[in-house]
């Protein structure tokens, strides 16, 4: 598990490209057998991917939260992003399918993660928060959710929004996640943008191809950076930082929020004639 700290919006303009990237980009999730984890102190969510191979992998408690078992203090959001695979929680089994969604409460102690087939491999994207209260385990199918069409071709941003985690959805403390899919021809998202100084808020873009590039933005609405992608690779975003993106095509994203609500349009809106 590595961990990353807390960055002061004045702090980061001085940023490199080098120094952003090392801050708030996490280029590697996946790796085949292991389990890649990130303790970011926004809002101390971590961050992580699990890709189980011919072997279980369970995740366990780790020194740097102090903690005997992973859930002890916290609650989780898992999408599977590969192949078909299960998920384990103390003794009961739950299949989970490319896109499929598994909340798991404070309080679980055992999570067992399997891959059905090493040719291609479940790879496991989790997002966790502290908790303050047992909610149950739930488990959503993609196929179950019809999601809700958003934008327009013609602004190239023509989308399906799911919601997963979320106040009218799976209950969570704080935990909020849901996925967002372009369609074709449509490359922009989150656009006109936002920030949300009451929770902070991780994307992970999937479904490009390897030679396709993500371009996210970030930064203060008037000192805007940006960030070049590539498949599976997730970006932390504090709650006074923008996030929003363009790419080479069209793309999926699961975006995950911690903090203080779970109230997904509390959020100030930023004027396309506010940017920078």
């Amino acid at each position: 598990m590595k961990t990353r700290y807390s960055t002061h919006p004045d702090h980061a303009k001085t940023f490199t490209t080098e120094e952003l990237r090392k801050h708030y980009l996490i280029e590697e999730l996946f790796v085949p057998g292991e389990i890649k984890l990130v303790y970011t102190m926004e809002d101390r969510a971590i961050v992580g991917g699990i890709t189980p191979m011919g072997e279980t992998v369970s995740l366990k408690g780790y020194d740097e939260i102090k903690a005997d078992y992973f859930l002890e203090r916290r609650e989780v959001g898992i999408f599977n992003v590969g192949g078909t695979g299960k998920i384990t929680v103390d003794g009961e089994t739950y299949d989970m399918e490319n896109k499929d969604c598994l909340y798991v409460g404070l309080g679980k102690r055992e999570l067992l993660f399997t891959s059905e087939s090493t040719v291609s491999p479940a790879k496991f994207y989790l997002f966790s928060a502290p908790a303050h209260k047992e909610y149950p385990v739930q488990h959503v199918a993609f196929k179950d959710i019809e999601g809700e069409r958003l934008g327009t071709l013609e602004n190239a941003n023509d989308r399906v929004i799911r919601r997963m985690i979320h106040k009218e959805g799976i209950q969570s403390c704080q935990v909020v996640m849901g996925l967002t899919q372009l369609n074709t021809g449509s490359v922009w998202n989150s656009m006109p943008t936002h920030t949300h100084n009451r929770r902070m808020e991780v994307y992970l873009y999937i479904d490009l191809e390897e030679n396709a590039r993500m371009f996210h933005m970030m930064g203060e609405p008037t000192e805007t950076r940006h960030l070049v992608m590539k498949n599976e690779q997730a970006v932390i975003s504090p709650p006074w930082s923008i996030h929003c993106g363009g790419a080479t095509s069209n793309y999926t994203f699961i975006w995950a929020m911690a903090g203080e609500n779970k109230t997904y349009n509390d959020m100030d809106q930023v004027t396309m004639d506010q940017l920078r």
